[in-house]
């Protein structure tokens, strides 16, 4: 249950924050609003003066003050014109600040196995009246403050007696009426999530609506919305309820401090003031602090209610926040490209390891081809590599440091990610220095002109739904060749183009400098590469192509499907269907090569030490 201080809290974090961290547009929208607040200021001084001296006969005087309120109007409305791009340069980006947390909190939840259905509801309706509620408020606060301390100064170069009249039940007013903003703030609370839950009933129940009525359960569906609509509609009479306390609050505010100076009229003539100041006095609580009193105390009454609200139900749906990233370091002087030192990998705790006390070292400057099943384990390695996943039990080193600094490495998944822009903004992506001819040389290192020219060149614009599997696979490895991460990982990056483009490509990446580990789609890609990693479910076997056959059935058998053509180019199966976010669900195909055991248990080369790989 939202309360006071926990409404100031949510106004402090949400707004206050939104407005401080945009000090230049506050500075101009301050600046302009008193400017704005000038005929406030010379109001009731104007109307005084002006009194006095027609009551005297002077009507030369009483027409000059006249034209200075004039020009002091002129003046407010010149002020008016420039304040609102600076309000909106306040409200926008606020308003983007809260669709990015709506989305990302809801997806944080969804890959949780929580699917947030109230997140619709938050994203259309909800940040909009935050928006909205947001941008009406800054009008009507600043406005309050500039124009009551516009009245108020007024008043103290009138008679500064005046002040100790007005500022008190001023005073006493806004803070009754502060005393039970956190009362209505929790009824409106409760309007908004109502609004929520009738959103998330109403969507099951139409997705479930036949078998509903199919099981006569219409009445007790019925009875249990019901039931959510009553709720809802008793917060609307609360929250309308306290409207009473508003009045109050402007009567204290409002109309005391009038009784005031028409009470103390005497006593102040007595002290020397004037018809005219005490008409300018009520000029200025009548139309200067009584208006602005007016439009904050219905405004915060109604849409800062709903602004505490509503944004508070967006802050704590929100995803948390994000731990700081790593400072970069240094490599480790003399430590391998890739290393892992006894990596254990389960997707669930009680879930049988894909990956199982796995060493495994790659120097710098090589070319390893990772092969087996589907399913097996070879995306799950990338990921690891990548530090997209976390081991279960020992360590990934990328030169010597934890895997995951972007810095290292460089990863291209199974599916390509292209966004919208030019060909040569998504080719130079992690390369923002590099220009059209450092492009052209990656292109034609790796066979890709003719895809350049079909899409139009460097400056065409793409849109991604518009590309072919193939094309954004083509854009996504030339991104990658263009990047100076010194570790490449190409987790089946090229299983969309034919065998042709393929072995250009991985070639290309091999004569590149740095280190490149490919996960294999073809057995092709093992026989290009230096070293071969082949994970088989029991044990892992490391060595060259020419020599594993020796020590591993499974890549013997795998070989010999090549080469008797019994099994189609894609001997490896299909890409592992590793989700982008890492779950249990891997994809198997249905005729995956098994190994049944090895017949030697041989280390190979001296990079894959002991502690159940060899």
């Amino acid at each position: 249950m939202i309360g006071r201080r926990e409404a100031a809290r949510v106004l402090w974090r949400g707004a206050g924050d939104a407005v401080r961290a945009r000090p230049r547009a506050v500075a101009r929208a301050a600046g302009w609003s008193a400017v704005e607040a000038v005929p406030a200021a010379v109001f009731g001084r104007a109307v005084g003066e002006a009194t006095d001296a027609f009551r005297t006969g002077r009507a030369t005087v009483a027409v000059v003050w006249l034209g200075v309120l004039a020009a002091s109007a002129l003046v407010g409305a010149a002020g008016s014109r420039r304040l609102y791009p600076a309000l909106a340069a306040i409200v926008e980006p606020f308003r983007d600040d809260l669709v990015r947390r709506v989305a990302t909190g809801a997806l944080h939840r969804s890959l949780r196995g929580r699917p947030d259905t109230g997140a619709v509801a938050r994203l259309t309706h909800q940040v909009e009246i935050v928006r909205d509620t947001f941008g009406g408020l800054l009008v009507v606060a600043r406005g309050f403050v500039f124009t009551a301390g516009a009245a108020l100064l007024g008043l103290a170069a009138m008679a500064p007696e005046l002040v100790a009249l007005v500022l008190p039940p001023l005073v006493l007013g806004l803070v009754l009426f502060g005393a039970v903003f956190g009362r209505a703030a929790a009824r409106q609370r409760e309007l908004v999530v109502g609004e929520e839950e009738i959103a998330e009933r109403t969507t099951a129940l139409a997705a479930g609506l036949r078998d509903a009525v199919g099981c006569g359960g219409e009445e007790p569906l019925r009875e249990e919305l019901g039931a959510a609509v009553e709720a809802q509609a008793a917060a609307g009479r609360a929250v309308a309820r306290l409207a009473a306390v508003r009045a109050v609050a402007l009567a204290v505010s409002g109309w005391v401090p009038l009784l005031l100076v028409l009470a103390a009229a005497p006593w102040l003539m007595r002290r020397g003031a004037t018809a005219g100041t005490v008409i300018g006095a009520l000029a200025y609580v009548l139309h200067g602090l009584q208006p602005a009193l007016r439009t904050l105390v219905h405004g915060m009454g109604g849409s800062g209610l709903r602004l505490a609200v509503t944004l508070g139900r967006i802050l704590e749906t929100g995803a948390p926040d994000a731990p700081a990233p790593p400072e970069p370091a240094d490599p480790v002087p003399g430590a391998p490209a890739v290393e892992l030192r006894g990596v254990s990998f389960a997707y669930g705790d009680g879930a049988r390891p894909v990956i199982e006390n796995l060493d495994l070292v790659v120097p710098h400057g090589d070319h390893l081809a990772v092969v087996g099943p589907s399913g097996i384990g070879k995306s799950t390695l990338a990921a690891l590599i990548a530090g997209l996943a976390a081991p279960g039990a020992g360590e990934v080193l990328v030169d010597g440091r934890p895997a995951g600094d972007p810095g290292r490495r460089v990863l291209v998944p199974q599916e390509a990610y292209v966004f919208s822009g030019t060909l040569l903004d998504n080719l130079t992506y992690y390369a923002p220095d590099a220009g059209p001819r450092e492009a052209g040389r990656a292109v034609d290192a790796l066979g890709l002109a003719p895809l350049v020219r079909d899409l139009g060149g460097y400056g065409a614009r793409l849109e991604p739904g518009a590309l072919t599997e193939a094309q954004r696979q083509c854009v996504a490895l030339c991104r990658a060749y263009l990047a100076p991460q010194p570790v490449v990982v190409l987790d089946e990056a090229a299983y969309r183009l034919d065998p042709a483009a393929e072995a250009r490509i991985e070639e290309a990446f091999a004569r590149r400098s740095g280190t490149l580990v490919v996960i294999a789609h073809r057995i092709s890609s093992a026989m290009r590469a230096r070293r071969v990693l082949v994970l088989d479910g029991t044990r892992a076997h490391l060595g060259r192509h020419a020599d594993l056959p020796a020590v591993c059935p499974l890549y013997r058998d795998l070989i010999g499907r090549w080469e008797d053509g019994s099994q189609p180019p894609g001997v490896l199966g299909d890409p592992d269907g590793l989700d982008p976010v890492l779950r249990a669900d891997l994809a198997v195909d249905a005729g995956e090569v098994v190994a049944d055991g090895a017949d030697r248990q041989d280390e190979v080369l001296g990079d894959l030490r002991s502690g159940g790989a060899a």
